[in-house]
């Protein structure tokens, strides 16, 4: 049956014209993520990102107006985000302890379990401030070793890697901080060509055993070289223990990052190849081991 007083039908607008402003915007992006742990953080930081703006900026003006050009970059990040890139190779950096930290896929993105072995390397610097020499193995980002370096004013730093992409990422990083002058980077096989002694050695390398990386998401993105560890994980870090009567000062601390199911075996293989020091293990929030902790 027709009726001729109907009024016509009208052209749905387009997606952008409905999301034209930055409130809108997040409230359709918190949608989108829903998968994601924190969609709204998520999509706030986002929207920072491309406005290049901080999240407080971002939340105190909804009424912004977005254009073409920043609604087709937030569009095509959201897509990303959700086939699984992480949020800190998008955004281009991350924070860690404080600190901003450029990031790419050439370094691991910073991690909140990593911190416990900063912390504790912080204690043992404020209790020996004669103890100011030390070396960062596997520095990736430069995470680890900025952080000690801006909470401890006089403390010098070796920083060492074998990836060269990664060093640019560290350098680049050490530079943004200010540190440049005072964490050294170096290119090289964990510490071979360093003679020490050094007072503290921090290490966060590849611990994870081959077999598991298949079934990891995060090997997806991130540099696969810096996560493998060998068939039982602790293949650099028997190297790097074993080595480390050469350049480790005496009444020195290690301190060594490990998967959580290294827990006996990476204190068993410490006990083993330097008898002569103490060995325990730290656990983090969880209550999982985390920390091998060696002191000379």
């Amino acid at each position: 049956m027709n009726f001729p007083f109907a009024p016509k039908p009208t052209a749905c607008p387009p997606v952008e014209s409905l999301t034209t402003d930055a409130g809108e915007w997040l409230k359709i992006a918190r949608q989108r993520l829903t998968g994601v742990e924190q969609p709204g953080l998520e999509a706030q930081l986002i929207l920072g990102s491309v406005l290049q703006l901080n999240r407080a900026a971002v939340l105190a003006h909804p009424e912004r107006i977005l254009s073409p050009n920043q609604l087709a970059q937030l569009d095509l990040l959201i897509h990303r985000h959700l086939a699984g890139e992480p949020l800190p190779y998008l955004l281009g950096h991350w924070e860690f302890y404080g600190l901003d930290f450029m990031v790419n896929s050439a370094v691991l993105i910073p991690r909140p379990e990593t911190e416990l072995l900063v912390e504790e390397a912080l204690v043992w610097l404020q209790q020996h401030p004669d103890r100011r020499r030390a070396a960062d193995v596997g520095v990736g980002s430069g995470a680890i070793s900025a952080a000690l370096a801006t909470h401890v004013p006089d403390l010098w730093v070796c920083a060492t890697d074998r990836s060269r992409l990664a060093l640019r990422v560290a350098q680049e990083n050490m530079r943004r901080l200010g540190l440049t002058g005072r964490v050294e980077l170096a290119e090289m096989d964990l510490l071979s060509a360093c003679h020490g002694p050094f007072d503290l050695v921090v290490a966060n390398l590849p611990y994870i055993p081959s077999k598991k990386l298949t079934d990891l998401q995060v090997t997806r993105y991130e540099p696969v070289e810096a996560l493998d560890g060998g068939i039982d994980g602790l293949r650099l870090i028997e190297r790097l223990l074993a080595d480390a009567s050469r350049w480790l000062a005496q009444g020195g601390l290690m301190l060594l990052e490990v998967e959580a199911g290294h827990g006996e075996s990476a204190p068993a293989l410490a006990n083993r190849l330097l008898p002569s020091t103490a060995v325990d293990m730290l656990t983090d929030l969880a209550g999982l081991p985390r920390v091998l902790r060696i002191v000379k």
